[in-house]
């Protein structure tokens, strides 16, 4: 009798989207709620199968490799599977791994697993990500954990690394703030983990603090600025702008692409309402950010790099941009003013020119519109110079693009697309 009624609830479960194969009737709320937590954690975006599959347990199965700069990293098995899996962790295990980085055995973690920010959550949300994990399929899906190159890959080496650059702590709310202002900091400096990308590094792979937010590059892309500046950062970026960006992936000023495209489709596009505006507020006022980048000037439309470019937009881009740089409203990104297109780095803007992009979908936006590729049509003088241009037209400043950026891009597309 007990059987049929679980199979029961797992038919239901399964019919409205949750999956609790293993939970018992009395934790239902807490494998739900962790459910949740993994939706804001983005879990599925580094431990979905490597293939693409994502659906049930296939999204946490492990083994797709994530970028660093010391090398490439293969992510986890955190299926209850037994013997590749976390089918034999403990609660209190599951906890020290996300608080502090250490694994049952002793082992400790590369920050590419991003403790350093989990390090915030509380216990209890700790737990229901545990009650929720052990509810999925055990895969068996052996992972090669030790992927980095010597002397990376001496774990013991963290030791140091930690001591450095790592303090385990939870989130504690500010009294002085509001209820939603506290969410908001609580999911992007917990779960959401918006610094790993958002934040540049030192040398070491350790978050620069004074440079908290203002963006850089990261596995081939331009990770954007998030500070209040105006014209790199959300200083122009209302509440709702922001919100409307999180759910859908796009907004009348900018679409998301390459690894926030992501972030929007695994993660903030699954997410509440309420949520998604409290992560906004956070982010108009965070408690410290970098500093303003340097002011730039245009470059001059005289200047031929910006003559070629202009006749190339007209030629190849006009049709979608316009004239003008203005876009389509949540169609085609508006170049004029962009912060995505005036970010110190280039690699974004110069990356979706040579190998195109495909908008994120979500429930809220089921129509992903794509950009085409040019880098087939341009050579790297051609690139670089309407790249150039759209930098530094209708307003826009930002530094100039050369070919031999062109040329290192498309490099790094041959090697890893």
């Amino acid at each position: 009798m007990r059987a049929r009624l679980l199979a029961a609830a797992t038919g239901l479960a399964a019919l409205i989207g949750i999956t609790p194969l293993n939970a018992a009737p009395d934790n239902f709320a807490a494998v739900e709620r962790g459910r949740y937590l993994v939706v804001l954690g983005d879990c599925v975006a580094c431990h979905m199968n490597p293939n693409g599959e994502k659906r049930g347990a296939q999204g946490f199965v492990g083994g797709r490799p994530i970028e660093t700069p010391f090398g490439l990293i293969t992510t986890p098995n955190i299926t209850p599977d037994r013997e590749t899996g976390i089918g034999t962790w403990s609660a209190d295990e599951f906890y020290r791994t996300m608080h502090e980085g250490i694994r049952p055995n002793g082992a400790r973690l590369y920050p590419a697993f991003p403790y350093t920010y989990f390090t915030r959550m509380s216990r209890d949300d700790t737990d229901a990500i545990f009650a929720y994990l052990n509810t999925l399929e055990p895969v068996r899906n052996a992972v090669d954990r030790n992927t980095l190159p010597f002397p990376f890959n001496i774990r013991a080496s963290m030791l140091a690394w930690n001591a450095l650059f790592f303090r385990p702590e939870e989130f504690r709310a500010d009294p002085n703030r509001s209820a939603e202002w506290n969410r908001g900091a609580y999911i992007v400096e917990g779960p959401g983990h918006c610094g790993a990308c958002h934040t540049p590094k030192n040398m070491l792979g350790g978050d620069r603090s004074g440079d908290r937010f203002a963006g850089g590059p990261l596995q081939g892309w331009f990770a954007t600025n998030l500070t209040g500046d105006q014209r790199t950062g959300l200083g122009n970026w209302s509440v709702e702008e922001i919100v409307e960006y999180l759910r859908t992936g796009r907004n009348a000023r900018s679409a998301a692409s390459g690894p926030m495209a992501e972030v929007v489709e695994y993660s903030t596009g699954l997410m509440t309402d309420p949520d998604l505006r409290a992560i906004a507020v956070y982010l108009k006022e965070p408690p410290a950010q970098a500093p303003a980048p340097p002011a730039r000037t245009p470059i001059a439309a005289e200047d031929d790099r910006m003559k070629i470019g202009e006749a190339l937009y007209v030629d190849r881009c006009m049709a979608c941009h316009t004239r003008t740089g203005q876009g389509v409203p949540n169609m085609f990104p508006r170049l004029a003013g962009s912060q995505v297109v005036q970010q110190e780095g280039s690699e974004t803007v110069l990356r979706v020119v040579l190998q195109g992009v495909r908008a994120a979908y979500t429930p809220h936006a089921p129509t992903s519109p794509a950009m085409p590729a040019f880098g087939w049509r341009l050579n790297d003088e051609q690139a670089a110079a309407v790249t150039t241009y759209v930098r530094n037209a209708w307003g826009n400043a930002a530094p100039a693009v050369t070919p031999a950026d062109a040329r290192r891009m498309r490099e790094l597309l041959r090697d890893r697309p």
